[in-house]
This record gives structure tokens, C-alpha cells and sequence, in this order.
């Protein structure tokens, strides 16, 4: 009995082009079921279902045939989740984090972006997607693309413009699930722009989507790094290493008379970095054209000219990062 089943599926197995036998990984044939285990890597939603309409076209028709079963199998992208924070709000962390993503994906990285702020989602306006909706694939969202490669999935993607969320801790940690466990695709490296503080989303995420390292953006001035260490020592009870420290608004010149000032000091964030042995990843100027490019949807770090330029550094000083943890 055994031997007749396995000549049976011996012949079904001939029947199958090269290009199909080649992805095939197991082939089992029970009371006229065929059930059929396929290596789906590298194929997108439609060539998945042409090679489904395939097989149950080809092992349907076979004499004793009654049901085709197919099951795809893909290895999952090996997917870094960097989480970048601050210990207060306004300190331009999502701006930064936006055109960051965009100057990874400008170096060749595959990267997506998560939204976490859940009360107070930005980057749909600083990508230039708002007002688009994700769909659903398989129980998953399927991120909002971009004009800069970076997908992105935000709760302001799946609310209406303006409306107020009043969500509990739990609620806004299981949304925050939803969007960092989609359907990413290709996408290897994935930021999460977290909201400012050290609260239950934050905690949520380092229970159950402990990321491989963290970015600590802060102002220069004393009471903002008083509270980015506040978000350092939340990443180390969590035993998430920081990758590096950012120093944003940091220099301010003058458009008429060319003037550098510092309205919120200067080198406070590389001093910390300094005296606690992490990397200082880069500093950002106070230039109001980064601004007006990201409100506008057109992340200056897609662009050329001194902007993109920074960006690009603090791309490359987060990849040597990456590399030395994986090393």
C-alpha cells in the first residue's frame, strides 16, 4: 500500500514543469488529496497565485485526482527593528527618523517605518502619504508605500484626519503590534519612531518586540537630556543597546547675516555620549528648511545640498552601528 502511494505521487511529481519541481518541497497524496508544500521565496502575490493556479490545474486534471491543497513556504527576511526615542516631546524626533529611513533607503538599505505614536502620528505628512489607507493581506497590513521607498504604517493611516484617539495603555500597545507585525515584505531594517517618554507603549514594545538597538535624539539643552537619559536607562533595564546618541537642533544661522547662534546650546548631546561610552551619530542643525521640507512631505535627506548631506553621515554612522552588533 505504501509503495502504490508513493509511485503515485512519484508520477504526479513527473507531471510538474522543471520550473514547479524545482520550488516543490514535499508532495503527498491521501484518499485523492494532493497536498502540495511549495518554496514561495522571491515571489510576490501574483506569482504565488499563478504557481497555485498551476498546480491545481496541472495535478487536478491527474486520474484519481479529487482535491488540490497548496501550502507556500517562505524564509522570513532576517528584519531589524531599530527603535529611536527621546525622553521629551519636541525634539524633532520624527522628523529626524523620517529622513533617516529616507537616507537608508538612498545607501541601498531595504527599510519601512513604523508610526508608534499612536495619539499623535506625523509621518504620513512628512512622507507625503496622508490620507491613504494600508490594506489587508493574509490577517496583515500591508504597509503604505512612499515616494522616497520607505514604506510606513501609521496609526494616522487608519484614522480620520484630526480625530482624537482615547485609548488605555493595552489598546494603544496592540495597535502598536498590528503596525510592527505587517506584512513587510523585503524590508530589512525597520524604525520605529516612538512617542516622547517612557510609557506603556515603550514598554509594550520592548516586551513584545525587543529591538536589536535604540537612537536617543535630544536638543542640546540640560532639561531635554535629562530626559533622553531617562529613555537610555528604559532601553537598558530592557537590555536594548543604545546605538548612538543624535544631537538635533543644534545651531541656528542667521538667513541675512549668516550668523551661527544657539539658541539651545551646543554639544551637550556629544558630551553625554561622551561621559556614558555610547557613539555620537551626528548633529542637526536648527535650519528651517528641513522643517518646511518635511511639513511638506518632501524630506529634505531625498534631496541634495548640506540636508541631505548630514543625513547620509548619520545613515552611515547607524549602519557601522548595526555592523558591530552583528558582528
Amino acid at each position: 500500500m505504501l509503495g502504490t502511494r508513493a509511485m503515485d505521487e512519484q508520477a504526479l511529481n513527473q507531471l510538474l514543469p522543471a520550473s514547479l519541481v524545482l520550488r516543490t518541497q514535499s508532495l503527498k497524496l491521501a484518499d485523492g488529496l494532493v497536498t502540495v508544500v511549495i518554496d514561495a521565496s522571491g515571489l510576490d502575490g501574483k506569482g504565488r497565485a499563478d504557481v497555485e493556479a498551476a498546480l491545481k490545474d496541472i495535478l487536478g486534471s491527474a486520474e484519481g485526482v479529487s482535491e488540490v491543497r497548496v501550502a507556500m513556504m517562505a524564509d522570513k527576511p532576517k528584519r531589524t527593528l531599530i527603535a529611536v526615542g527621546s525622553g521629551k516631546g519636541g525634539v524633532g524626533k520624527s522628523t529626524l527618523t523620517a529622513n533617516l529611513a529616507v537616507a537608508l533607503a538612498r545607501a541601498g538599505r531595504k527599510v519601512g517605518l513604523v508610526d508608534a505614536d499612536v495619539y499623535g502620528p506625523s509621518q504620513p505628512t512628512i512622507l507625503g502619504n496622508a490620507g491613504e489607507r494600508p490594506v489587508a493581506e493574509n490577517d496583515k497590513l500591508v504597509p503604505v508605500p512612499s515616494e522616497w521607498d520607505v514604506p510606513v504604517l501609521s496609526m494616522g493611516h487608519l484614522v480620520e484626519p484630526g480625530k482624537a484617539l482615547a485609548w488605555r495603555g493595552p489598546m494603544a500597545g496592540n495597535a502598536l503590534g498590528q503596525l510592527i507585525d505587517a506584512n513587510w515584505g523585503d524590508a530589512e531594517i525597520i524604525l520605529i519612531d516612538l512617542p516622547p517618554g517612557t510609557g506603556d507603549v515603550q514598554l509594550s514594545m520592548l516586551q513584545k518586540h525587543k529591538p536589536a538597538g535604540a537612537v536617543i535624539v535630544s536638543t542640546p539643552q540640560d532639561l531635554a537630556l535629562i530626559d533622553a537619559r531617562r529613555a537610555m536607562q528604559l532601553f537598558e533595564a530592557g537590555s536594548v543597546p543604545v546605538l548612538g546618541l543624535v544631537e538635533n537642533m543644534a545651531g541656528y544661522a542667521c538667513p541675512h547675516c549668516g550668523e551661527v547662534s544657539d539658541p539651545f546650546g551646543q554639544g551637550g548631546v556629544e558630551a553625554a555620549a561622551d561621559e556614558l561610552g555610547l557613539p555620537f551619530l551626528g548633529r542637526i542643525p536648527l535650519a528651517p528648511e528641513i522643517r518646511e521640507q518635511s511639513d511638506a512631505g518632501t524630506p529634505p535627506a531625498a534631496g541634495s545640498g548640506s540636508a541631505a548631506d548630514i543625513f547620509a553621515d548619520l545613515a552611515a554612522r547607524l549602519s557601522d552601528a548595526l555592523a558591530a552588533i552583528d558582528g
